[in-house]
């Protein structure tokens, strides 16, 4: 019988119908026996010990886990609990906030305007945000403090975007997060009254980290391409998103905010200090320096801000059909978002000359040669992640992508590259 994998403590196994029942109201992708994909049923039961130990030891409260090769989902386990205090079990369509795993979508949209003759990716920024043409960057570190910003020496382009090269930084950056935060700039994990065409244009008079082209910096980049796509598209972000990416794909329960009726399905952030057990996250903002995030963002305030970096919320059933259209070469189910040349662009290396010691494309990391295989896995592979403990893998040679869902901050864990590492010792082929 093939079956979904469930625990709150104890393993249940659901019926088959079930598993028809949860493909029909999220598109799911077809759920079969692991060995009719090459994963051996045995092996996978590995990646549910270490789950039920992590909720038993309490350092999760619970998650959802989907493993998926040449196409069809050959493990799909609900772990746990959404919300421990109420007593309310894990399911397939819990919905998380996935934070940073935002941007690969965002980086999706931009392709498909790309690939639609709107810009090039090395034509600045500022031919669609005039804002950013005339930007400043902090001095070079010298002894004086009071020295003024200097003129960029070059524009920030779509690529520099792309790549996280554009001089941009996130709050938690000590030079330049406080003056985020005095210009009231967000990004994606806090309410906000204002629109991201106004913060973008407010964030290009605050100095960039280092020049255009110069440096890798993760940061508000992806957000910036966010308002391109409403720019280019004469369409709010939200809009795009949901008329050109998630309608086209089934992915019916992926949102910027939810609606009161999905309000309950939205799982609950819990944090851990050190190696104490799991405490229920206050729903009052946490600040941390410069940095202040919420985790009721998904439903309460204005709800007017699109952060393409982090605002969006979505269930492992939906993300598996964005991660197996990329996986697809830019098709799902006889839509096609991108081509297949785009997707290869996108999924090969661009930091070469930069000095860093990984790999990234455009939107996404990559395993991009055999020695940043420190662990189990493939040359090629790409990925993501998210600031509430949320991941995913795609891997083009195996044919596999793999969903990480668990809501956890601060983390200090490597439960999710444990199952990475789990998911690929399953290949029995």
């Amino acid at each position: 019988m093939v079956y979904v994998k469930k625990t709150s403590r104890i393993f249940v196994h659901i019926s088959f119908l079930l598993i028809l029942t949860a493909s029909a109201f999220s598109r799911g992708l077809p759920v079969v026996v692991p060995e009719t994909v090459g994963l051996s049923t045995e092996r996978l039961s590995r990646i549910d010990k270490i789950m039920e130990k992590h909720i038993s030891d309490r350092k999760i409260a619970g998650g959802v886990i989907l493993l998926a090769r040449h196409g069809k989902t050959a493990h799909l386990g609900t772990y746990g609990m959404m919300d421990v205090e109420a007593e309310k079990p894990m399911k397939l369509d819990t919905i998380f906030r996935i934070a940073s795993m935002t941007k690969q979508i965002t980086s999706v949209a931009v392709m498909m305007l790309y690939e639609e003759g709107h810009f090039r990716l090395r034509e600045p920024v500022s031919n669609f945000i005039p804002a950013f043409k005339e930007m400043h960057v902090l001095p070079p570190e010298s002894d004086d403090e009071s020295a003024a910003p200097v003129p960029a020496t070059r524009q920030i382009t779509i690529w520099n975007l792309l790549t996280h090269t554009s001089g941009l930084t996130y709050h938690w950056n000590e030079q330049l997060g406080p003056q985020y935060n005095d210009a009231g700039i967000t990004h994606g994990l806090l309410q906000d009254e204002s629109t991201l065409a106004e913060k973008m244009k407010v964030l290009a008079t605050i100095p960039l980290l280092h020049q255009p082209g110069e440096a890798v910096e993760y940061g508000l980049s992806i957000d910036v391409l966010g308002y391109l796509v409403e720019v280019a598209s004469g369409m709010p972000l939200d809009q795009f998103f949901s008329e050109r990416i998630f309608k086209p794909l089934g992915m019916t329960d992926t949102h910027f905010f939810i609606s009161e009726a999905k309000r309950e399905r939205l799982a609950t952030v819990y944090e851990r200090t050190g190696a104490g057990p799991i405490m229920r996250k206050s729903k009052e903002p946490t600040v941390n320096g410069s940095l202040i995030y919420s985790t009721d963002y998904p439903y309460n305030g204005p709800q007017t801000y699109f952060s393409g970096g982090a605002g969006l919320v979505s269930t492992a059933l939906d993300y598996a059909r964005f991660a197996q259209m990329m996986l697809n070469g830019g098709e799902l189910d006889g839509v096609r978002l991108l081509s297949r040349k785009t997707v290869e662009l996108m999924t090969t290396p661009q930091l070469g000359n930069m000095g860093v010691n990984y790999g990234f494309g455009l939107g996404f990391g990559i395993v991009q040669d055999a020695s940043e295989l420190r662990e189990i896995g493939s040359v090629g592979a790409y990925n993501g992640g998210g600031f509430f403990f949320t991941s995913f893998f795609i891997d083009p040679q195996e044919q596999m992508l793999g969903i990480f869902m668990c809501q956890l901050h601060p983390g200090g864990s490597d439960l999710a590259e444990r199952i990475r590492i789990l998911s690929y010792q399953a290949i029995a082929d």
